[in-house]
C-alpha cells in the first residue's frame, strides 16, 4: 500500500531557516539593502517565536517573504537557488533526518518536503536530495516573473495539514498509513493529521506533547 513520509524542513531536514539563506544569498548579490534584509529578518524572527495562527503575524510575514522576489525572472532565481543551495542549505542538512528519509524511500515510500518556504526553492530542494516532491507557499507569477504576491495562502499551520489532505486525496493515499516529522509545535495540526507522527529536534512544546503521546523523537543536535 502506497504511503508518503511528510517532512517539514526549517529545523528538521535544515539548521535555520531556508527562507533566511534564500534571503541572505539574493542580499550577497546586490538583489536588496540591509534594511530590506533587516526587516525581513525581523518579520522573520517574530514569526517563529511567536507560534501563533494571529491573522496580522502572519499577514506581516506572507509579506516579507514574498516581497524579496517581486519583480525577479522565475529563471534566474532558480540559478541563484541553485547557487544558495549549494552555499547554504547543503552545508546546514542534519544527516540523520536524511537518513530517515532514505530509509522511507528505499521501503517504497514518497518522500515530500511540506514547508512555509517558497514552493519553487523548497521543489528546488526535494530534487537535490533526491526526494519525491515539496508543498510550500506559492509565490505569484506573471510572464515568467514573480509579482511579489502569494497565490494561496502561508503555508502554515492548519494550512500544511489541509495541504497534506489534498494530496494525498489527489493520489488515493490514506493519511492514516503516512508519517510526518517537524521540529516545531506550529506543525501540531501536520503532525495530529497523520498516523505516524515523529518529532526530530523538538522544541520545548512539542517534545512535552510528543512524550505525553509517546510519539517517537529524534534529536540529532545531540550528536553534533
Amino acid at each position: 500500500m502506497p504511503r508518503i513520509a511528510f517532512f517539514d524542513v526549517d529545523n528538521t531536514i535544515t539548521r535555520g531557516s531556508t527562507l533566511y539563506f534564500l534571503g541572505k544569498g539574493m542580499y550577497n548579490r546586490g538583489f536588496f539593502t540591509k534594511r530590506d534584509i533587516g526587516a525581513w529578518v525581523l518579520a522573520n524572527i517574530r514569526f517563529r517565536m511567536t507560534g501563533t495562527e494571529k491573522s496580522e503575524v502572519i499577514s506581516r510575514f506572507q509579506k516579507a517573504a514574498t516581497d524579496f522576489i517581486g519583480g525577479h525572472d522565475v529563471k534566474e532565481i532558480r540559478i541563484i537557488g541553485e547557487q544558495i543551495y549549494n552555499e547554504f542549505v547543503s552545508p546546514s542538512i542534519w544527516q540523520g533526518t536524511i537518513e530517515l528519509a532514505k530509509e522511507h524511500l528505499s521501503s517504497g515510500d514518497e518522500v515530500w518536503l511540506v514547508t512555509a518556504s517558497p514552493e519553487d526553492f523548497a521543489n528546488l530542494i526535494a530534487e537535490r536530495l533526491g526526494f519525491t516532491g515539496a508543498i510550500g507557499t506559492k509565490a505569484e507569477i506573471k510572464d515568467g516573473k514573480y509579482t511579489g504576491n502569494l497565490n494561496g495562502k502561508l503555508l502554515h499551520g492548519r494550512q500544511k495539514a489541509i495541504a497534506i489532505s489534498e494530496l494525498t486525496e489527489q493520489r488515493g493515499i490514506d493519511l492514516k498509513d503516512c508519517f510526518a516529522y517537524s521540529d516545531s509545535h506550529n506543525d501540531l495540526p501536520l503532525l495530529s493529521a497523520v498516523g505516524y507522527p515523529r518529532a526530530i529536534n523538538p522544541d520545548a512544546k512539542l517534545r512535552i506533547i510528543a512524550f505525553s503521546q509517546s510519539w517517537p523523537v529524534h534529536d540529532f543536535r545531540r550528536l553534533r
